[in-house]
């Protein structure tokens, strides 16, 4: 999946949006990862704020191991994702697709 981050931004059912990776409280983006999981499936992109600007993350390859790991450890059974990074603006975002 490849889609442009600009037609993303906004709120809707198979997108969610997180200015960062929460580190303390996985349970914050694990429910949207769960609930993608038991619908149609969705995106979950970190690095955008709720304001819909590009905040980028400053470790986006260390958020993605931490976010393969979480889901990985807290999620039965485990859902189908695909981690994808994207820069735009010169920020890079986390894009997480689950299935």
């Amino acid at each position: 999946m490849n889609a442009d981050i600009k037609t993303l931004i906004g709120e809707a059912t198979a997108y969610d949006k997180k200015q960062q990776l929460e580190v303390k409280r996985p349970k914050s983006w694990l429910k949207s990862v769960s609930a993608f999981a038991n619908g149609e499936g969705g995106t979950l992109v970190f690095g955008i704020s709720d304001d819909d600007h590009v905040v980028g993350l400053a470790d986006a390859e260390g958020d993605a191991e931490r976010i393969s790991e979480e889901i990985k450890t807290k999620l039965d059974p485990i859902p189908a994702v695909n981690l994808e990074f994207k820069e735009v603006d010169g920020k890079k975002l986390v894009l997480l697709h689950v299935y």
